[in-house]
C-alpha cells in the first residue's frame, strides 16, 4: 500500500484507462474521486472500488467545463483536504469522417473534451 493516505483524482474513470487507474490507485491505498461524465458509470467505478475495501467517490462533471470541474474539486477538498495526484484521462474519438464531412461543431468538441478538459483537469 504505497500509497496510503494520498488522494487520487482520476478523470475518465467510467470506464477502460480511467476504471482501471481508479481500481490500481485504490489497491495501493489511495483515496479516490473517480470523475465522469456519466452516473452510471462513475457508481460502477466507485461500487467496484468499494467492494474491494477501497475508499471512493463518485463525481459527476464535463471536463470541457471550468465551472464543473471547480465544483468537482471543491467536493475533493471537502472530503479529504487535498488531492495529491491527478491521473487526467480524458479522451474521445470524436467523429470519423473525412475532413470535409466533418461539421466544426463536431472538431470543437473533441478539442474541447481532449485538450480544454485536460488542461482544466490540471488546473
Amino acid at each position: 500500500m504505497q500509497l496510503t493516505g494520498k488522494v487520487a483524482l482520476v478523470t475518465g474513470a467510467g470506464s477502460g484507462i480511467g476504471r482501471a487507474a481508479a481500481q490500481l490507485l485504490a489497491i495501493e491505498g489511495a483515496k479516490v474521486a473517480a470523475l465522469g461524465r456519466t452516473q452510471e458509470e462513475i457508481e460502477k467505478t466507485v461500487t467496484q472500488i468499494q467492494a474491494s475495501q477501497g475508499e471512493a467517490i463518485p463525481l459527476v462533471a464535463d471536463i470541457s467545463q471550468p465551472e464543473q470541474m471547480q465544483q468537482a474539486t471543491e467536493q475533493i477538498i471537502n472530503r479529504w483536504g487535498r488531492p495529491d495526484i491527478v491521473f487526467a484521462n480524458p479522451g474521445i474519438n470524436g467523429v470519423w469522417a473525412p475532413l470535409e464531412e466533418l461539421a466544426p461543431e463536431e472538431w470543437d468538441k473533441t478539442l474541447n473534451i481532449n485538450l480544454k478538459g485536460t488542461f482544466l483537469t490540471v488546473k
